[in-house]
């Protein structure tokens, strides 16, 4: 029975919020001891959009800040309150900035640095009572004003968590907690508009000051999506403990995305376990370190709306959230070198790479298809389904459902807006002409422009002349039963039929031979009989051999 009385929390990731709200709450708390274990100066925490990185460090913040006199009720009934010892030493214990950079970032550098400033000032005036505090130094007091008000100088502004940091220690007489999330956030927008360079100097001055050789730190912990390596952000920090979606010690895994378990019980207590296979196949399939998750932006989201509709369809929630749009112009500058393996991964292939967790946001401004599947794989469009630790080889797949209409989106896009307008009535008027030598022409084109030398699967072949003639104004199915087995592509307009069937060849020299041997199958296997059966009167066979990038096309009336 579905229990419509829960409230998911759609778009809330402030803990404190959520807590007093009585929403549902998937208990992550454990990661606070986890963290306080680790005894790391730094921790740097790596994990794709959308995977609950703010809402933990929003927890982390809540649980150990001295400011707070709310901790006991927040944390009530959580899996942290039963371990005594850590609560008796942290909760509550200790001076805690938490500053959150997934909103600094815009069309330029300027509004960018203004942003950060804004960010800053507002942090500031949550310790206004630091100014009454005579045993600070007097300039101290006054370079607080300073950033409070925005009339810093840049020099300032990177000197401001090492400042507050400083004063926080002095009045408590506790070394200082420093939570900073989403932190390459701006450095994506930099790359994106231009400031790339810029931004860097200003974040790297940040983390450097607050970070290295700061004695007024009891530790930090940073999230971000990708470790920014080359242009040393994180340059003279002792010994930093990077915990990656790759990182095989599992200490943090199943804190950032929901388990088998976790899906397990919220289903249960909403009612909703019948739908745990569709949920699977959509949203599942992730793979950090030693842990299977499921994205929990998009579980909630679904679960949300199936409380309110049980008939309600699964969706692309992820690929409308802040950053998902990243995929778009990195997949463009490397569509010619990338888009047949992008088409055997849509059709459920693999693709094997070295991945490089030290790349930069930079490293996407040339042409190298290692970083590109880099990217994809730091950023969850791609998931791990082996990795060869010696030669740092990993092979890769689309996760699910949702990432593969995210990754089929953004093909047809490409044909849609750069390829195939030109040819799409070319190519009708010459299939409804029966016009063979004419396509064979017409598709040889395309298939130089538009792909790459990695990939002359039939998986491949398929996907791409599938991604055509769903542009085309036509009823369009692809491997449907017909006859005595799977027709590769059909068309249906009106009252005619084109039956469509691919091979490939091993060599130029055997392309015809393939497309008569495509066509044999048309016939040998009765593809055909449904549509005579059904009284169309016009039925063509379309037989296509691929030999790389060229094709030989042969066509048949059905008489």
């Amino acid at each position: 029975m579905m229990n419509s009385s829960f409230s998911l929390p759609v778009g809330k990731d402030d803990f404190t919020k959520l807590r007093e709200g009585s929403f549902y709450y998937v208990d992550k708390t454990m990661l606070i001891k986890r963290i306080v274990n680790k005894k790391a100066e730094v921790t740097l925490i790596t994990r794709p959009r959308r995977f609950g990185k703010s809402l933990n460090m929003s927890m982390l913040d809540c649980f150990f800040d001295i400011t707070r006199n709310d901790t006991d009720k927040l944390f009530d009934g959580l899996a942290i309150s039963n371990d005594k010892d850590i609560c008796d030493e942290w909760q509550g214990q200790y001076p805690t900035i938490f500053i959150s950079l997934k909103d600094v970032g815009g069309n330029t550098f300027a509004y960018t640095l203004e942003q950060l400033k804004s960010l800053v000032s507002n942090t500031f005036k949550k310790y206004t009572y630091l100014l009454d505090d005579d045993t600070i130094d007097d300039d101290d007091r006054s370079e607080f004003k300073r950033i409070k008000s925005k009339s810093e100088s840049d020099v300032e502004l990177t000197d401001s968590l090492l400042l507050l940091s400083r004063m926080l220690q002095i009045h408590h007489n506790k070394e200082v907690i420093i939570l900073i999330d989403e932190y390459d956030v701006p450095l994506s927008k930099g790359n994106t508009f231009g400031y790339y360079s810029d931004i860097v100097t200003i974040i790297r001055d940040l983390f450097s000051k607050a970070l290295k050789g700061n004695s007024h730190l009891a530790f930090a912990v940073i999230t971000g999506c990708l470790r920014i390596a080359k242009e040393s952000i994180f340059t003279g920090l002792n010994n930093p403990d990077i915990d990656s979606i790759s990182d095989e010690r599992g200490s943090l895994d199943e804190f950032f995305g929901f388990t088998d378990k976790e899906i397990d019980k919220l289903l249960s207590d909403t009612g909703l376990s019948e739908k745990k296979q569709l949920i699977k196949e959509w949203y599942d399939g992730y793979r950090f370190g030693n842990a299977d998750v499921y994205c929990p932006w998009d579980v909630v989201c679904y679960v949300s709306r199936l409380l309110e509709n049980p008939n309600a369809a699964p969706k692309t929630f992820w690929a409308n959230t802040t950053g998902s749009d990243v995929i778009r112009p990195f997949l463009s500058k490397n569509r010619r070198m990338i888009s047949g393996t992008l088409d055997t991964l849509i059709s459920g292939g693999t693709v094997t790479a070295k991945i490089n967790e030290k790349m930069t946001y930079g490293d996407l401004n040339i042409k190298d298809t290692n970083s590109l599947w880099s990217l994809l794989y730091l950023t969850g469009y791609l998931t791990p389904v082996n990795i060869n630790t010696d030669t740092n080889e990993f092979t890769l797949k689309i996760p699910n459902k949702e990432l593969k209409i995210i990754f089929k989106d953004s093909v047809s896009g490409w044909f849609e807006s750069e390829i195939i307008p030109h040819s799409l009535d070319e190519i009708t008027k010459q299939m409804w002409a029966c016009d063979a030598a004419g396509l064979t022409k017409t598709i040889t084109d395309l298939l130089t422009k538009s792909i790459s030398g990695y990939d002359y699967s039939e998986a491949f072949y398929h996907a791409f002349i599938l991604g055509i003639m769903t542009l085309t104004p036509y009823y369009v199915k692809s491997n449907r039963e017909t006859g005595e087995g799977r027709t590769d592509i059909y068309l249906v307009d009106d009252d005619r039929v084109v039956i469509i069937e691919f091979k490939t060849a091993k060599t130029v020299d055997t392309m015809g031979e393939r497309a008569d041997d495509a066509l044999a199958q048309i016939k040998d296997r009765r593809y055909a009989e449904e549509f005579i059966a059904d009284g169309y009167p016009e039925i063509i066979k379309m037989g296509v051999g691929f030999f790389k990038k060229r094709c030989v096309v042969k066509m048949e009336r059905v008489e």
